[in-house]
């Protein structure tokens, strides 16, 4: 039996099945673990999530291309260029889909191999209980009745700083871009919501945010996706796995029992300059 932690799909479901035949996964006996962005901008969102759900055991979190589906689906967001959610809003089975989507969680841990996974990242001011309780505030929302206004209130850059006393829409939101958008930040922690790029284009006074100096969550592992001009690389006690299938890089898993990478090549789907 073997863990495999798998990458950003975003409807990329021909890669996805080439990468378990590279595997050799065996549903019921291994398992698997996603990143998040389980859709869009990818050719296949509809079929990807439908696979998804015949899986056993399946970990998986949200990212904010699946969110932003939520969002879609509920009249909180309007599609933008390059959505490929259409097949998902039409089809018959829309409503069980959506359902099923909106009750995974946003962050997973598992304490016997101290072991994180999230889309995005970790605010250096929570530890993994925290982390686990702010994710779980977040992910009840989601599952309510009010999930139009709650996706509806996630959007914006504000607060950058994360306060235990934050209440309401402010702390959805912080929540929300902690977990699901975060690369860099500054060395006091501070989010920043606008720059993308590989190590060393970030402006100055940005860091990654896994190397904000007293990160309380630091000796934990972390896998991650969402930072495709990160790549696939290990960076002290954190992961990214989010290699750019999307834009023609490739989807990768990290056999979690000896830490090795298995990959494939993939083909470019969405045009450069999306997120």
């Amino acid at each position: 039996m073997a863990t495999y932690a798998i990458g950003d799909l975003q409807g990329c479901l021909a890669s996805l099945r080439r990468l378990l035949d590279r595997i050799r996964y065996v549903d019921g006996y291994d398992q698997l673990w996603f990143t998040g962005d389980l859709v869009n901008r990818g050719p296949d969102s509809l079929a990807t999530l439908r696979f998804l759900r015949t899986l056993t055991r399946p970990v998986i979190v949200l990212g904010n291309h699946d969110l932003h589906l939520l969002g879609v689906a509920w009249g909180s967001r309007r599609r933008t260029a390059g959505d490929t959610l259409d097949a998902i809003l039409t089809a018959p089975d829309r409503d069980e889909i959506l359902d099923w989507l909106r009750k995974q969680p946003l962050l997973y841990y598992d304490e016997a191999r101290d072991i994180a996974l999230v889309h995005a990242g970790l605010p250096a001011q929570w530890d993994i209980p925290q982390a686990l309780a702010c994710a779980a505030e977040l992910e009840n929302e989601l599952k309510g009745p009010h999930l139009a206004s709650t996706i509806d209130g996630l959007y914006g850059p504000r607060p950058d700083l994360w306060h235990d006393d934050l209440s309401g829409t402010d702390r959805l939101r912080f929540i929300a871009n902690a977990l699901t958008r975060i690369r860099y930040c500054d060395r006091q922690g501070r989010l920043d919501m606008r720059d993308k790029g590989p190590l060393g284009t970030q402006s100055a006074g940005l860091v990654p945010w896994f190397q904000v100096a007293g990160r309380r969550s630091a000796s934990t592992r972390i896998l991650f996706g969402h930072w495709s001009s990160l790549g696939r690389q290990t960076l002290g006690n954190t992961v990214c796995l989010d290699s750019g299938c999307l834009w023609g890089g490739e989807l990768t898993a990290l056999r979690l029992e000896d830490s090795v990478f298995l990959s494939v090549p993939c083909a470019k789907h969405g045009p450069e300059g999306m997120t």
